[in-house]
């Protein structure tokens, strides 16, 4: 796995953890931007969602199932669930990384549906 891919990942990782303040101080940097249409873009306010997320579901769960990176962009595909009864949902987070820390963010989700006519299923 590339530096970066093991960056992205370890933390979402810690995120869902609740170690939210960790994974700031080690991955990301003060510039951050993310384009999380819910919150103000900057790192302080995404950073108090999570918080805010972590309260509500703290047993979360992150399965990551698959993972791309080029160059300093790093692509995770992930399902989450917010409990382990819940089906919980697929999850794309986009990193753009800069001296080594994440400077910019996406992140587009779908939750998983009960009942699907597609026999591939979403994972």
């Amino acid at each position: 796995m590339g530096l970066f891919k093991e960056q992205a990942v370890d933390f979402l990782q810690l995120i869902v953890a609740g170690d939210i303040d960790a994974a700031y101080e080690k991955y990301v940097s003060s510039d951050l931007r993310h384009h999380n249409p819910y919150f103000p873009g900057d790192a302080e306010s995404l950073k108090n969602a999570m918080k805010e997320n972590d309260g509500m579901s703290p047993n979360k769960t992150l399965e990551v199932k698959q993972t791309i990176e080029e160059g300093e962009m790093v692509m995770v595909y992930s399902h989450i669930k917010q409990n382990p009864v819940d089906l919980g949902g697929a999850a794309i987070h986009i990193f753009r990384f800069s001296e080594g820390k994440i400077i910019e963010m996406w992140d587009v989700g779908q939750p998983v549906p009960e009942e699907s006519p597609n026999e591939n299923g979403m994972f």
